[in-house]
C-alpha cells in the first residue's frame, strides 16, 4: 500500500535531559503523522473517527535534538471498522523506531463502527 511521509524536525521540547527524544513523544509525533495523511478526508458530522485501540514501539536508535526526520505511515491491513498502521521514524536513511498501532472507527455514540467507504476508498 501507499507510503505517507511527513517530515519533522526534533526541537527541545521533544527531548530529555540527555538532549534525546523522550519516549513519549514518538506517539505524539506519530499521531501528528496520521493527521497529516488523513488531511483532506472528510468524516460523516456525526462520527468521531478513528481512535487508538493499542500501539506497539520498538526504539531501534535514539533520535536527538535537530534531528530532521521522516515518519512513514503504512496501512498494513483494513477491517471492517479497524486499521493496522506501521509508523517508521527514519533519520539519515536509518529506523529509529517502529510503531504498530491498530485505529478502530468510533461513531457519534461512542461504539466501533464500519468504516465509511468514502474514507476507504480515499486512503488506498
Amino acid at each position: 500500500m501507499k507510503i505517507y511521509k511527513f517530515p519533522f524536525s526534533i526541537a527541545y521540547s521533544d527531548t530529555d535531559a540527555g538532549g534525546i527524544v523522550y519516549h513519549g513523544r514518538y506517539i505524539e509525533i506519530a499521531e501528528r503523522a496520521r493527521m497529516d495523511m488523513m488531511r483532506g478526508i472528510s468524516l460523516p458530522a456525526d462520527d468521531i473517527g478513528f481512535v487508538v485501540r493499542e500501539l506497539n514501539i520498538k526504539y531501534l536508535h535514539p533520535l536527538t535534538l535537530a534531528a530532521d526526520i521522516v515518519v512513514e505511515t503504512e496501512i498494513k491491513s483494513v477491517g471492517s471498522a479497524s486499521m493496522t498502521l506501521e509508523q517508521k521514524f527514519v533519520h539519515n536513511d536509518a529506523i529509529c523506531a517502529i510503531m504498530q498501532i491498530t485505529v478502530a472507527y468510533i461513531g457519534g455514540n461512542m461504539k466501533i463502527k464500519r468504516i465509511p467507504t468514502e474514507i476507504l476508498s480515499k486512503l488506498h
